[in-house]
């Protein structure tokens, strides 16, 4: 029966023992045990220097999904890859292992998000109480100190001086550039 279970590698070698697994499952005994390899990742926008650059972040840091039967051949051919640390909850002795699968709720939560490219999360290079300028709409030029950050939003929360009194304004994360 083929379940998805998720297996622990060195940190930033999820790619590689993907492709490894990959390589392994067409030669060797036991790779006709494995469906799917999955390194889950997400589409986020950061913005830099008022300039909004897109690229790929991994969801779960040094963790590969393998949908696979867990004949005693194919746990082997998956826990004797390079950069393979072990499978996540196993529990027992080597030679006893027993796997404890991922939950189907986690796995369909896990690859939606892979899945999900309609609106890559944005993610600023901002820091509380950091010094900004205001590059558009009415209160262009006008600069602030940064009182709040929603990353979900893709907003701050602003205090500008106007009129000599500090005005919490909202504004978008392409609406304020850094003050070096």
């Amino acid at each position: 029966m083929f379940r998805w279970y998720a297996i622990h590698t060195y940190s930033g070698h999820e790619d590689k023992v993907r492709r490894n697994l990959e390589q392994r499952r067409r030669t060797q005994q036991g790779g006709d045990d494995i469906r799917r390899i999955v390194v889950p990742t997400e589409q986020i926008v950061e913005t830099r220097d008022g300039k909004k650059v897109e690229k790929e972040s991994r969801v779960l840091p040094g963790y590969v999904l393998v949908q696979m039967d867990a004949t005693p051949e194919c746990v082997s051919l998956v826990r004797n890859t390079p950069g393979v640390t072990g499978f996540v909850g196993a529990q027992g002795k080597r030679e006893e292992m027993t796997l404890v699968p991922l939950g189907q709720a986690e796995v369909d939560k896990l690859l939606k998000v892979e899945a999900a490219e309609a609106k890559p999360k944005a993610v600023a290079e901002f820091t509380l109480g950091q010094m900004v300028k205001v590059i558009s709409g009415p209160l262009a030029d006008f600069d602030g100190e940064i009182i709040e950050i929603n990353n979900e939003s893709s907003k701050l929360k602003v205090h500008v001086s106007i009129f000599e009194r500090q005005v919490p304004v909202e504004l978008g994360f392409g609406d304020v550039k850094r003050l070096d």
